[in-house]
C-alpha cells in the first residue's frame, strides 16, 4: 500500500508544486502501522525485515481467495507459486497469480485487524493482553485523534502557513513570523477561542516557537476573525517541529474542541541544504553470495611478489568446511552459541590457544571476503596503455576498496555464458586508477566498448602469515599467560646514575614513570614476562618506547631490536623517532614491496633498501648486523622468512600495540622468540582496539588485542606490579586542563597530569568563539536530521555539515588566532559524514584532514571538532527509538575528545547523545562550565547521572504520556452528538417536505 507522503519528497527529498495537497512531513507505512517523520527513516522502514515480512505475508494476515485460506508461513511468493495453489487455480480455472486480500477469521483462526495479524484461536485473549497489542492499540488511537485534531471541524477555517520552510540566519533579521487567521463562514456561528498553546513533538519541555493573539479579541464569527503571529524563536542550524493547539468553545451549545497544526522549520541555507541532501534514497543493498568462480585465467603476477626470497613455504591454510557451514547461518547469535558450544575449545591456554585464533582469523576472512562484494563494479571499462589495463576505482583514495600492489582483481566480459573470469594482478596503481595485467589471451576479450564485471579478491597473504604464526610450537606462558610467579620473578629496579647515566631525552629525565618504564625495560632479566608500558593519550608513550630501545642498546653491545606496529604511519615514526640517534648503517626498516617509492617519508627512505631501485627488499648480507629492525606487525614475518633464527632479536618492540589484533602482534612474536627474547608493549587499553569487521569475530573477542588481554590479568595489577611488568604514565604534554578533566576522571582515575606547553594548550583562550572565555570546549546542540541515500548504509547529517562548516569559517577569518588548515582535524564516526564535509569544504579549506576516529587515533591537533551525526527520532507504535550507533562506544568517545591540544568542538544533537550515560556526563560538565550553544538541554545537569543508563527507556515513557494526555484531552474536547434517550423507537415518523 502506498504512503500517505507526497511523491516528489520520496523521489526528490522536497517539494516545490505549489499545489501539492500531500503530506510534506509524516510518512505512513499504512499495513505495519508505522509513521516517520524523515523519508530515510521511512526507506528504512521498507527496507526492514518487518515490513517485508509483513507485506510478504509472513504471520501478518493475508488471505488467498482461491484457496480461501489465510496465509500463515513463508512468503506471499512462495504460496501462489506453490504446487497446491496451482492446482487449485487450474480446477477454478482462474490464474495463480493473484493479489492477497486482507485475512479474515475461518477455521480457528481470529484475524487481529489492529495487528494485521492472524491468530490462533487458543492464542486470542493471550493476544489481547499482549504488550505488542496494547501498543499498536494506543498508536492506532493516537493517529485516529491526531488525525481528527488537525481537521478543520463545527465551522472553524485555521487560515495561514504554518511551514516556515528554510530561514536562512545570515539574511534573516529578528525573528521569522507567520500570521495566523481563526474565522468562519457559517451564519450565526458563535465560537469563543479559549486557549493557545504549543507542544513539542520532539518530547521535551522547550518549544522552538512562540504564539501570541493580536489583540484582545477571542470571538469568532462571520463578521469576526482572531489574529494570531507564530514566530520561531530558535536562530540556530537545525530542524524545528512543535505543534499548535487551539481550544474553542462553542458558546451557544457550551461544548469545547480542539484543533492542531504542526509548525515546522528549518534553519539554513536552501541552496547549501539541496547540495547536502540524498541524491537517490536510500535502499539497502542486497547481501548475495557469491558463486565460487569455476574457471579463471591465471595473470601475470608483478615483480614484487618475487622480491623478498623466503626460505619457508607460506602455508594455504584455507577455510575448513565445517566451519564455512556455521557461518552460512542467518543468526548472529546462533553462530557464535554454536561455535562456543562446539567448535572453540572451552578453555584458552597454551595447549589451545592456536586453535582458538586460527578460528577467530578465518572467521574474520570469511566476512572481510563477503565484505569486498559491496565494492564489485558491475559495468566497467577497462582502458589499455600497452600491456596494463586500467580501471577506474571511485573509492580508491578513501581505501574502499584498499588495493595495494600485487593484490588479485578478476574480471568478466559483460554477456559470458560460460563462468570463466581472468585474473589481473595489480601492478600499477595511480590516484583513482588500478593498472592490471592479465594473461596474453585476455587481448582478444578486450575492446574499447567492451564492458566488464569486475570482482575484488581478498589478498589472503597477510591471513595466511598469521596461520603460519599460529602453527609454530612456541608456547612459552611468560609470554602467553603471565602469572603472578612470573612477575614475582622480575626484580624492581629503581634508577640510578650508575644503572643509566644519560637520558637522550631531557624531558623523560624529569619524568618518574618515563624514567621507571625506561629502567625496568633496560635492566629486564633475559626471559622476562611481557613488559608493558600504559600510555593514555599525550603521555609520551612512544617517546618512552624509543628511549628504552636505545639504552638497551646503550647497556647491551650485543642487543638486537625488532620494533614493529601495527600500521605503516606508526612504524616509519619510530625510525624517524630513532634516526636522530642512529644512522643507516644501525638501523634497518622493511618497506612491504607492495609500498611505492613516495608512499614513504623523506627521512626514513635512507634506512629502506631498493632493490632495483623500485622495489623495495632486503639487504641480505647485512641483515644480521643491524641494531634495530622496524617493520609493520605484518610484515615482521619476513624475518623468519628469510632465514634470521629465533632468538636472533633479543628485545621485541611493539608501539601502539591495542591497534593490533593479537594474531597480528604474534606473527613476529611466535616465529623469532627464544627463551630469552624480551617483549615489550606500548599502548592504552582504554583507547580503541583493532578495527574487526565480522561481528561474530568480535563477539567471540578478536577485538581484544594482546595488550588489553594482559592487562586484564593479575600478574599486571598496577598497583602491585607497577615497575616489574607495567609502568602507567601519568603527564600528559597534549591538552588543556578543562579538556583534559573529564577522560581523565572517567577513563584514567583522575591520575593525569598536566604537563603541556602553556603557549599551545592555551592559544584560544579569549576567543570569540567560545562562549565561556575560559573554557576552551563547545558543545554545539543541532536538531538536525541523519539520513542515507542510494546503497550506502552509513549515516549524514546535512545540518551538522553546514555548523561544521561555519566553525572552520569563524576560525580562518580570526585574525587573532591564526589558524591553519593543518590545525585543524574533523572527526566523524560515519563515512558518509566524512564524505559531505571534504566535499563541503573543498571551497573553504581543503588542506584539513576529514576522518573517523579510528584514522585519527595516535594523532593530534591545536583544533577538533567532532560532528556526532546521529538524530534519528522516529516513532514505531509509539516506541520511542533513538539509536546512538557507533557514538556510544566509550573508547570511540575517549580517542574522539582527547585529539585535541587547544580547543574541542562538538556538534551533535543532545536528546540523541544524552541517552547514553558517559555522554550525558560530559553534556553536564560542558553545559555547567558554560561551554554551550544552541537550544538549551532538557534535563537537569546538576542532577546524579545513572551510570546503569536507562534513559531511552524514561524517554519512551515520557512519549507514552504525552500521547495518553494528548488523547485524553480529545475525549475531553469534542463536540459530543445528542445521546439518544431511547424513545426513538416509539415516536411517529414525521414526514419531511
Amino acid at each position: 500500500m502506498p504512503p500517505k507522503h507526497c511523491p516528489n519528497v520520496l523521489s526528490q527529498g522536497t517539494c516545490n508544486d505549489p499545489a501539492c495537497n500531500y503530506e510534506h512531513n509524516i510518512l505512513v507505512c499504512e499495513p505495519c502501522s508505522f509513521i516517520a517523520i524523515s523519508v530515510a527513516a521511512y526507506h528504512g522502514h521498507l527496507s526492514g525485515r518487518r515490513h517485508r515480512s509483513r507485506i510478504a505475508g509472513r504471520n501478518v494476515g493475508l488471505f488467498c481467495p482461491i484457496c480461501e485460506e489465510n496465509v500463515m508461513g513463508g512468503t506471499w511468493q512462495s504460496h501462489i507459486s506453490g504446487r497446491r495453489h496451482c492446482n487449485r487455480s487450474a480446477a477454478k480455472g482462474t490464474s495463480p497469480v493473484v493479489e492477497p486480500l486482507e485475512a479474515t477469521t475461518i477455521n480457528g483462526e481470529r484475524c487481529c485487524y489492529t495487528c494485521k495479524q492472524v491468530i490462533e484461536e487458543q492464542r486470542w485473549n493471550q493476544h489481547l493482553r499482549s504488550p505488542r497489542h496494547k501498543r499498536r492499540e494506543a498508536f492506532t488511537s493516537y493517529r485516529a485523534a491526531l488525525d481528527e485534531a488537525e481537521k478543520e471541524k463545527n465551522g472553524i477555517i485555521v487560515e495561514g502557513d504554518l511551514d516556515f520552510g528554510f530561514i536562512d540566519p545570515a539574511q534573516t533579521t529578528g525573528e521569522a513570523r507567520r500570521n495566523i487567521t481563526l474565522k468562519t463562514n457559517t451564519p450565526n456561528l458563535r465560537v469563543r477561542l479559549l486557549s493557545l498553546s504549543l507542544v513539542s513533538t520532539r518530547g521535551i519541555s522547550n518549544t522552538a516557537f512562540t504564539v501570541a493573539l493580536v489583540g484582545d479579541n477571542r470571538d469568532i464569527n462571520p463578521r469576526s476573525s482572531v489574529k494570531l503571529v507564530v514566530a520561531l524563536s530558535q536562530m540556530h542550524i537545525g530542524r524545528y517541529e512543535d505543534r499548535l493547539e487551539l481550544t474553542f468553545e462553542d458558546i451557544q451549545l457550551r461544548k469545547t474542541f480542539l484543533i492542531s497544526r504542526p509548525v515546522r522549520a528549518i534553519v539554513g541555507n536552501q541552496q547549501d541544504h539541496e547540495q547536502l541532501k540524498a541524491k537517490a534514497p536510500y535502499i539497502p543493498r542486497p547481501r548475495t553470495e557469491r558463486k565460487k568462480e569455476r574457471s579463471i585465467t591465471e595473470g601475470e603476477q608483478p615483480p614484487s611478489l618475487k622480491i623478498v626470497p623466503y626460505v619457508d613455504k607460506l602455508p594455504k591454510a584455507p577455510i575448513p568446511q565445517n566451519l564455512l557451514s556455521v557461518l552460512s547461518e542467518r543468526s548472529i547469535k546462533d553462530i557464535v552459541d554454536r561455535l562456543r558450544r562446539s567448535y572453540l575449545p572451552t578453555e584458552l591456554n597454551a595447549d589451545t590457544y592456536a586453535r582458538h585464533f586460527k578460528s577467530l582469523i578465518w572467521i574474520e576472512e570469511h566476512r572481510t571476503e563477503e565484505d569486498l562484494e559491496r565494492f564489485d563494479i558491475h559495468d566497467a571499462k577497462l582502458k589499455r596503455n600497452e600491456t596494463y589495463y586500467f580501471v577506474e576505482v571511485l573509492g580508491l583514495a578513501e581505501k574502499r576498496p584498499s588495493v595495494l600492489k600485487g593484490d588479485r582483481i578478476l574480471v568478466q566480459k559483460h554477456g559470458e555464458t560460460q563462468d570463466h573470469w581472468f585474473e589481473g594482478f595489480v601492478h600499477v596503481i595511480h590516484k583513482a586508477d588500478v593498472g592490471l595485467r592479465f594473461d596474453r589471451s585476455f587481448a582478444k576479450q578486450w575492446s574499447e566498448n567492451q564492458h566488464f564485471h569486475v570482482r575484488f579478491k581478498l589478498n589472503r597473504i597477510p591471513f595466511r602469515r598469521q596461520h603460519q604464526a599460529l602453527d609454530t610450537v612456541f608456547q612459552e606462558d611468560r609470554v602467553l599467560f603471565p602469572t603472578v610467579q612470573h612477575a614475582v620473578s622480575v626484580p624492581r629496579v629503581r634508577w640510578t646514575s650508575t644503572i643509566i647515566p644519560r637520558f637522550h631525552s631531557r624531558v623523560i629525565a624529569t619524568n618518574p614513570q618515563q624514567v621507571q618504564a625506561v629502567t625496568s625495560i633496560a635492566k629486564l632479566p633475559p626471559g622476562s614476562p611481557t613488559f608493558i608500558i600504559f600510555g593514555p593519550f599525550g603521555t609520551g608513550k612512544t617517546s618512552t618506547m624509543i628511549e628504552a630501545m636505545l639504552q638497551v642498546l646503550d647497556l647491551n653491545a650485543r642487543a638486537r631490536i625488532l620494533a614493529c606496529a601495527p600500521s605503516n604511519s606508526a612504524a616509519d615514526l619510530i625510525v624517524t623517532r630513532l634516526s636522530g640517534e642512529l644512522d643507516n648503517e644501525k638501523m634497518f626498516r622493511f618497506v612491504a614491496p607492495s609500498r611505492y617509492k613516495n608512499q614513504v617519508p623523506d627521512d626514513v627512505r635512507p634506512y629502506t633498501y631498493l632493490k632495483d631501485d623500485i622495489h623495495f627488499g632486503v639487504p641480505i648480507p647485512r641483515i644480521k648486523h643491524f641494531k634495530v629492525v622496524v617493520s609493520t606487525c605484518v610484515s615482521a614475518s619476513f624475518a623468519a622468512g628469510i632465514g634470521l633464527p629465533r632468538g636472533h632479536f633479543t628485545h621485541i618492540f611493539i608501539d601502539e600495540a591495542g591497534h593490533a589484533t593479537e594474531p597480528e602482534a604474534f606473527i613476529g612474536i611466535k616465529r623469532l622468540t627464544d627463551p630469552a627474547t624480551n617483549i615489550i608493549l606500548g599502548g592504552d587499553p582504554k583507547q580503541l582496539g583493532p578495527i574487526i569487521r565480522s561481528p561474530v569475530a568480535r563477539e567471540l573477542g578478536l577485538q581484544r588485542s594482546y595488550l588489553e588481554r594482559l592487562m586484564e590479568r593479575d600478574a599486571y595489577n598496577i598497583n602491585t606490579y607497577s615497575g616489574t611488568t607495567v609502568v602507567k604514565l601519568l603527564q600528559n604534554y597534549r591538552s588543556h586542563p578543562s579538556i583534559l578533566k573529564f577522560p581523565n576522571e572517567q577513563f584514567y582515575h583522575g591520575e593525569l597530569e598536566v604537563r603541556a606547553d602553556v603557549g599551545k594548550i592555551n592559544k584560544y583562550i579569549g576567543c570569540s568563539l567560545l562562549p565561556n572565555k575560559k573554557f576552551p570546549i563547545i558543545f554545539h546542540a543541532v536538531y538536525g536530521k541523519d539520513d542515507r541515500e542510494a546503497t550506502s548504509p552509513s549515516f549524514f547529517n546535512a545540518d551538522e555539515v553546514l555548523q561544521v562548516k561555519q566553525y572552520v569559517q569563524a576560525l580562518r577569518d580570526e585574525r587573532r588566532y591564526r589558524t591553519t588548515d593543518g590545525d585543524i582535524g574533523i572527526i566523524s564516526p560515519y563515512h558518509a559524514q566524512c564524505c559531505k564535509l571534504r566535499t563541503t569544504l573543498n571551497s573553504v579549506a581543503d588542506g584539513i584532514k576529514v576522518g573517523s576516529v579510528e584514522e585519527f587515533q595516535g594523532q593530534e591537533r591545536p583544533v577538533i571538532i567532532i560532528s556526532t551525526v546521529r538524530s534519528s527520532k522516529e516513532y514505531v507504535e509509539f516506541d520511542l527509538r533513538h539509536t546512538l550507533g557507533f557514538v556510544a562506544n566509550p573508547r570511540r568517545f575517549n580517542v574522539a575528545v582527547t585529539r585535541t591540544q587547544a580547543l574541542l568542538i562538538i556538534v551533535g544533537d543532545p536528546q540523541v547523545l544524552s541517552l547514553d550515560p558517559l555522554w550525558r556526563s560530559f553534556l553536564n560538565y560542558v553545559f555547567n562550565n558554560g561551554g554551550w550553544k544552541g537550544p538549551q538541554p532538557d534535563w537537569d545537569t546538576n542532577a546524579e547521572v545513572n551510570l546503569e543508563g536507562g534513559y531511552d527507556t524514561a524517554v519512551r515513557s515520557r512519549a507514552q504520556l504525552d500521547m495518553n494526555d494528548f488523547m485524553r484531552r480529545m475525549e475531553v474536547l469534542t463536540m459530543d452528538e445528542v445521546e439518544d434517550d431511547g424513545g426513538v423507537v416509539d415516536q411517529p415518523w414525521r414526514d419531511l417536505e
